[in-house]
């Protein structure tokens, strides 16, 4: 067969993901901060975006008969007059302590510049080392033994990698590291729960032999709740054996739990919802959201300009159009959402968790027409504050359980029901996988097996019965 060239026509059709396309569906997806900053990103960016001004009510006018007489008007200065400017040296603060005052602005100051650095573990055992008699190459096998503590306070290495770390022999680097545990707070630096505890139990003076053999020993023991093998083993009675536990747990396993820089993270609700009467009111929040506007400045140097220049001026005015149009329509959406899943779990937001029906993304969006993706980028990061808290917008939507009448009842309902059985059980006889699948078959009539409510219990981090139960 021979080899040729030939043109041939073909007519297809696909799917083009233009830049404002691809802006519009970003936008869905970003929570209410990046938002923000998006906006003000382009607000940067583009000249053609300008933020107005909020409308300020008209002032008015004051009655006359609201005037201050004269007499008045002289009793008000005489009790709002600034008597300590006005008396200068003869007032009772001093002229020092104003000018203080008056040098430390703190109405303007940042809110990061007002607060204090949290010290971190290392640099608060590092000032200390260098406070105390450590000598300058003990400080640095010091230096090199924080940086491998975890979060919780425990070293992550051993001590072959330790001396490899720095020229130091075994026997120094164990010197340095018995001397740190010791330190504030004790325990730090410990290789394992054990060590750390017998070394605050040292500190504090705890010296009963029943009470180290427990914790050297039989750590793992006491957690699993084996009391009555140990208390066989020591000849000691039940008594006996929970004064030693409430010693132990006036301990601190995690020494340096307490220097996490584990901030807290503050949730800004996007939308909130309203009971008004019978019914559920819906409102945005755009506290703090740019209003944006085309800018007349430029919108009116477009005419008299170069055609380089027009043709740039086009690029960005379509951008602006386009970003204050996906602005819009993602409030829009947001909004038909949160209407659509307030008609579809109305229970929950008119009785709590229990009443939370099962819901998936395709019943959201057949019922606001819109594709299902759409819906899953735009209960994306959200939150919504309800009447009975703050709530993840993808927390509405949960898989099913089959009842025997051939309804069907939420999986999240029936994990608080398990939450409230177990928050109400007797501690010294809790309740086992089994029984609470009983309780639950009773009260909600389904049938749910003993696997599925060990699956609930893990999720919610729950420990099992064995692990639960009491027995002082």
């Amino acid at each position: 067969m021979g080899l040729e060239l030939r043109q041939q026509l073909k007519l297809t059709q696909q799917l083009v993901m233009t830049p404002q396309l691809q802006q519009a569906i970003k936008l869905l997806q970003l929570s209410r901060l990046e938002l923000l900053e998006t906006v003000q990103q382009e607000l940067l960016e583009n000249p053609f975006l300008d933020e107005t001004e909020p409308e300020v009510e008209p002032q008015e006018t004051p009655d006359p008969r609201e005037v201050l007489t004269e007499a008045q008007a002289e009793e008000e200065l005489v009790r709002t007059a600034d008597w300590e400017n006005y008396l200068g040296e003869f007032s009772s603060t001093s002229k020092q302590a104003l000018s203080r005052d008056s040098e430390i602005p703190e109405e303007g100051m940042s809110f990061e510049a007002r607060l204090a650095s949290k010290p971190s573990l290392e640099g608060h055992v590092t000032w200390q080392m260098r406070l105390s008699d450590f000598t300058e190459h003990e400080v640095a096998i010091g230096e090199v033994i924080l940086g491998n503590i975890d979060s919780n306070g425990y070293l992550q290495a051993s001590m072959e990698e330790l001396t490899s770390m720095i020229q130091a022999t075994d026997e120094e680097v164990e010197s340095v590291l018995m001397r740190i545990q010791r330190l504030d707070p004790v325990g730090v630096a410990a290789r394992s729960p054990q060590e750390c505890l017998l070394v605050q139990m040292e500190i504090l003076g705890y010296d009963d032999p029943t009470l180290v053999s427990l914790v050297r020993d039989h750590l793992e023991d006491l957690e699993k709740n084996r009391y009555k093998p140990l208390a066989r083993k020591f000849k000691i009675t039940m008594e006996e054996l929970k004064d030693y536990l409430d010693t132990i747990q006036t301990l601190d396993p995690m020494p340096g739990a307490s220097f996490s820089s584990n901030e807290p993270h503050y949730v800004s609700p996007d939308v909130f919802v309203y009971k008004y009467g019978e019914d559920f009111v819906i409102i945005l929040n755009e506290d703090g959201m740019p209003r944006l506007q085309m800018n007349t400045f430029y919108m009116d140097s477009m005419k008299g300009a170069a055609d380089k220049e027009k043709e740039y001026f086009q690029e960005k005015m379509r951008s602006a159009a386009w970003l204050m149009k996906s602005l819009y329509q993602r409030q829009r959406t947001l909004y038909k959402v949160v209407e659509s899943i307030v008609g579809f779990q109305r229970g929950f937001f008119e009785e709590g968790v229990t009443k939370l029906k099962p819901l998936i993304l395709k019943e959201v969006a057949e019922d606001i027409e819109m594709h299902e993706s759409t819906v899953s980028r735009i209960t994306t990061n959200k939150y919504v504050s309800t009447p009975h808290g703050i709530y993840e917008l993808k927390f509405f939507f949960n898989s099913a359980l089959d009842l025997n009448d051939g309804s069907q009842v939420g999986s999240e309902s029936v994990k608080a029901l398990i939450k409230q059985m177990i928050a109400d059980e007797d501690t010294k006889k809790p309740l086992s996988d089994e029984r609470i699948g009983e309780i639950l078959k009773e009260k909600l009539d389904v049938n749910i097996a003993r696997r599925t409510v060990a699956k609930y219990r893990s999720a919610m981090g729950i420990a099992s019965s064995s692990k639960r139960k009491q027995y002082f």
